[in-house]
């Protein structure tokens, strides 16, 4: 039998050499930041650059991104000029906030993300994702599976965190949040210089009217249910905890940059994982019948465990994690000075980690532009550095939701692969588009027909 040649999924060009840092705040750099990377950043760990005044650290060093997001993770706090970028749209909730503020709203937040919180939640997940598989169109149709895997995750989270207001759907608010993840994403001349945002685009308009929806719907809804909470789900916990916690006020105002943080962010990055874990098995015909046997057989059992029998679709979630990573960079800014390896950090400057270089670094992976999932089977996957791999961040800040969002994006798999068969149209390639997430730009067009 012939030995299948390796696949090599989509990237954006690479370039052969550092540019000036300038070139990075203009053209489709600006736009997309995981576009024109040098080649010599995939084989080095640390970078020194200066950009606009700023001194800024690459680092792609496991050890060393190990010291900044736990050994010394008091000294590395969330930038300023991330500040500047977010406060408009989600305020002082969890992913912005810092110090007592920030552990103390962990803490509330924490357990409805546990293992068997969030097993319970797995029917839910499964009801919406039923009920989408049977409302496709019969025959062999060409689908965007990237706006499919957005319905779903905004509908699972309007059901299992905010008792299914239908104000929260895709279909009540899926162009809002579009609008507002594609803007904040692009980085601003006027933001890092601390200038007034001047910018009239229709996108900036657009994602102004965006945010207002969301603010406006979020806080309605904080104000109709009132400090108890008003219902038994994560949106009444969070606002009794919060009012027992905080004045009136300032409870209020948390309850509403929580709620943001988390259906923000809560189904945008799943979508994208979704995504493309569904192109990466519609290219490999092969692999997705594998993966196809495995669901089926899976699903026929208890819904609270089904993510548990699936193995194979979990190694091949977590290398699409690996070469798409939801996040492909999150930055640090140090509030004293230290030392990273050789490099001497002084205080404000920026330490800037590249989860979207990590995963693709030739001195951590074997051939790490090739599709492989046996790199997560699970005798590999206990080889790996714990800061090689970064899909949910690290440390004691890594993403809350993280287990919610696995189980969540294997349900859903679990459903679309029993009941369709996907497969690449003629002509078509995906593009990676990276802002604050790692997004398919235009859609992720995929053939699909019943199996």
């Amino acid at each position: 039998m012939a030995t299948l040649a390796p696949f090599i999924p989509v990237q954006p060009p690479r370039v052969a050499d550092w540019q000036p840092g300038w070139r990075g705040l203009f053209g489709e750099r600006m736009r997309n930041t995981i576009y024109g990377w040098p080649e010599p950043a995939f084989d080095e760990f640390y970078r020194k650059r200066r950009i606009l005044g700023f001194t800024v650290h690459i680092v792609t060093d496991p050890d060393m991104v190990g010291r900044v997001l736990l050994d010394n993770k008091e000294n590395y706090l969330r930038p300023r000029i991330a500040q500047r970028i977010l406060s408009p749209l989600i305020g002082n909730g969890l992913l912005s906030s810092e110090g007592e503020d920030w552990k103390k709203q962990r803490r509330i937040v924490a357990p409805t993300f546990a293992p068997g919180a969030v097993a319970k939640m797995a029917g839910a997940i499964a009801r919406v994702a039923t009920q989408q598989t049977d409302s496709w169109l019969r025959g062999a149709i060409r689908t965007d599976m990237a706006r499919a895997a957005t319905d779903a995750t905004m509908q699972i989270i309007a059901d299992t965190l905010f008792s299914s207001d239908a104000r929260l759907t895709a279909r009540a608010a899926g162009e809002h949040i579009d609008n507002l993840v594609l803007a904040s994403g692009q980085a601003r001349v006027s933001t890092i210089l601390g200038l007034q945002n001047f910018d009239l685009t229709p996108m900036m308009v657009r994602a102004r009217r965006g945010r207002v929806y969301l603010r406006n719907t979020l806080t309605a809804m904080v104000r109709e249910r009132g400090p108890s909470g008003g219902a038994d789900d994560f949106f009444g916990g969070l606002i009794r905890a919060l009012y027992d916690q905080f004045p009136a006020a300032e409870a209020e105002a948390l309850a509403v940059d929580n709620a943001i943080t988390f259906y923000v962010a809560g189904h945008e990055t799943t979508a994208n994982a979704l995504a493309w874990t569904i192109y990466l098995l519609a290219a490999q015909p092969g692999l997705q019948e594998e993966a196809r046997a495995e669901a089926v057989a899976a699903l026929d059992g208890d819904v609270t465990t089904l993510a548990d029998r699936l193995p194979l679709l979990r190694q091949i979630l977590d290398e699409a994690m690996r070469l798409y990573p939801p996040a492909p960079r999150f930055d640090r800014e140090a509030k004293a000075a230290d030392r990273l390896g050789d490099a001497e950090i002084a205080a404000g400057d920026l330490i800037s980690l590249w989860p979207w270089v990590m995963h693709r670094h030739r001195k951590l992976w074997d051939n790490p532009d090739v599709f492989d999932h046996t790199r997560f089977a699970p005798e590999a996957k206990a080889k790996l550095h714990r800061f090689q791999y970064l899909p949910f961040g690290g440390g004691p800040r890594v993403c809350v939701g993280a287990r919610f969002a696995v189980v969540e994006a294997l349900v859903i798999l679990a459903h679309w692969l029993a009941a369709r068969r996907f497969s690449m149209p003629p002509g078509f390639t995906p593009h990676p588009m990276g802002t604050v997430t790692l997004r398919p730009k235009g859609g992720m067009w995929l053939m699909m027909e019943p199996v």
